[in-house]
């Protein structure tokens, strides 16, 4: 009786005190994020402080934000049928236009059915916890986007990270928990090195495992394969040798909300079982019917990718001639590694200076000692406007410009 009135005195943490002195920690380190207001947005410039600047930080790949047919769609559905869903897709949230957006993502990626969620995060958490159970291996690219790590951990599945792009190392990992039910999960395009996964090489890896593999797509879809379907397109691989494809909506598609693509039997189940699908209010139908609009464009209007292929070409160019460290990127993601965050940031204010909005990414997004300039190339950057960023960056001040290639 006296050691339980003894635990009862005992205190407890106080967890916002926690938050606070981990908040303070960051503050100490100089790594705190800070969030910034656009007041108006205008194709690739953005107004923010009183000042307009040009952004190279967006993932409008393909320059359709604000496009009027996207614009157009959105106003005439809501006004028809007002702005929110009201409702879980399996209540009565699910609107015609949803029901058609789904449709053309799933015939656009060579799926047989596609199912849309709210965000990005949402679809890989909802398909993970789905997919995986407590017992089964889920083996994942180190640099994989946040959500499919928690997407794992969440499940109760053992997560292994192989090394960035070894194909070897995860077949090692494979090797480790034979018998296991197993899924590899991968991004397509990786969201802070712009580089492209090894998708046939992991294909081939997880048919020979017996297991099931994942591409989350957000920064390919749009950008890469025949008529923009993605990574996965462009690697020339099907709903076989890829069963769970997830992408988002807000990159460069312009819009928001996220969908997985699959076969009947994936979108079926995943439908009845996931449940940031089943316990959350489905998107707009005015989003889906701008999205719609956007998919249309993405397929027809060729010249999109043309055009951003061409600046990221002349961007890779110039920077050669300039000696700036690059990282190895054929995607509209184009790094800039400085190393440390202090250079980073110094950058990329320097930059803003000049007119140029650029995202410093630091730890602990990137890891230590690899902070970069996140530099994004959008089909509605003009070539004046990628020769302006190049003739900002051969100003960059000492410490940056150090890092120089010799």
């Amino acid at each position: 009786m006296l050691f339980a009135s003894r635990q009862k005195l005992m205190p407890r943490p106080d967890l916002l005190q926690r938050l606070a002195t981990q908040r303070a920690e960051r503050e100490h380190a100089q790594l705190l994020r800070r969030l910034r207001t656009i007041d108006h947005a205008d194709g690739p410039w953005l107004e923010s402080g009183g000042r307009r600047l040009l952004c190279f930080c967006s993932n409008d790949y393909l320059g359709l934000a604000q496009h009027p047919q996207l614009i157009a769609a959105f106003k005439r559905t809501a006004d028809d049928e007002g702005v929110g869903s009201t409702s879980a897709h399996l209540i009565c949230g699910h609107r015609r236009e949803h029901a058609a957006l789904e449709e053309a993502l799933a015939a656009w990626t060579g799926r047989d059915r596609a199912l849309l969620f709210s965000t990005g995060y949402m679809a890989n958490l909802g398909a993970l916890q789905t997919l995986l159970a407590r017992g089964d291996l889920c083996l994942q690219d180190k640099l994989n986007h946040a959500c499919l790590l928690d997407g794992a951990q969440l499940s109760g599945a053992e997560l292994k990270r192989y090394p960035h792009a070894d194909v070897a190392a995860a077949a090692r990992q494979f090797a480790s928990r034979g018998g296991a039910a197993a899924l590899l999960a991968t991004d397509g395009v990786f969201s802070m090195d712009g580089d492209v996964a090894p998708l046939r090489e992991l294909a081939a890896l997880c048919a020979r495992e017996q297991a099931t593999l994942m591409v989350d797509d957000a920064h390919g879809l749009g950008v890469l394969g025949p008529d923009g379907a993605g990574s996965v397109a462009a690697a020339a691989l099907g709903q076989r040798e890829v069963p769970v494809l997830m992408a988002t909506l807000g990159k460069a598609l312009g819009c928001a909300g996220a969908f997985v693509a699959g076969s009947a039997a994936l979108i079926d189940g995943l439908t009845q079982l996931a449940r940031p699908y089943i316990y959350t209010t489905a998107m707009p139908p005015a989003v889906a019917a701008a999205t719609l609009a956007a998919v249309r464009l993405a397929q027809s209007e060729t010249w999109r990718r043309e055009k951003l292929a061409a600046s990221i070409a002349r961007f890779r160019r110039g920077a050669d001639e300039l000696g700036l460290p690059l990282m190895p990127s054929s995607s509209a993601i184009q790094p800039l590694l400085l190393g440390d965050a202090d250079t980073a940031m110094a950058a990329s204010h320097h930059l803003e200076q000049h007119g140029l909005l650029v995202g410093a990414i630091r730890p602990p997004t990137v890891p230590a000692g690899k902070a970069r300039l996140r530099i994004t190339l959008s089909a509605a950057h003009d070539e004046a406007h990628v020769d302006q960023l190049l003739a900002a960056l051969e100003t960059l001040p000492a410490p940056a410009a150090s890092t120089r290639r010799v």
